[in-house]
């Protein structure tokens, strides 16, 4: 029944990938044009907003390489390890790292506000560092969970 569960859990992460790596591909270069339409005294624009969007792509897969090395270790009866614990670690900084490069995209979702007169755009904005920073601090208190449960099974070991 656990090999089910995580398989499962292992096909939702490649299809998250999935989406992600579209947007990548068909958005960002639209959003860099727009960008450089709507700043034409500012050419590098188009380039930052490649670095910011395509430069969280990187942390967002190796976040899910993670995640999926975590159903790994699962699988292999490993979860109470500190390899887990160093997996959650870097899932927790890679959700800080895309939080902050999102939040350097925020004055271009008040342009795009200003430009449209619709305030809501920057909640939209704002909806990726913040679900961010809730991965992050989920992971940081699974990290904390898992190091403190290593720690009483090992010192549960040392009794016995």
């Amino acid at each position: 029944m656990k090999q089910v569960s995580t398989l499962f859990l292992k096909i939702a992460v490649i299809f998250i990938g999935i989406p992600v790596l579209a947007l990548c591909i068909f958005l960002v270069p639209q959003l860099g044009k727009v960008a450089a339409e709507m700043l034409p005294d500012f050419p590098a624009i188009r380039y930052m907003v490649y670095m910011i969007f395509w430069g969280s792509a990187i942390p967002f897969y190796f976040a899910l390489f993670q995640a999926f090395n975590l159903l790994r270790f699962i699988d292999s009866n490993k979860a109470f390890s500190q390899i887990s614990v160093e997996a959650l670690k870097k899932i927790k900084y890679c959700a800080i790292i895309i939080s902050s490069l999102h939040i350097l995209a925020l004055p271009l979702f008040y342009l795009f506000a200003e430009m449209d007169d619709a305030p809501g755009v920057i909640f939209v904005g704002l909806l990726v560092p913040f679900a961010s920073m809730v991965i992050a601090v989920f992971a940081a208190v699974l990290q904390k969970l898992l190091q403190e449960a290593i720690d009483i099974k090992s010192e549960n070991d040392l009794t016995v």
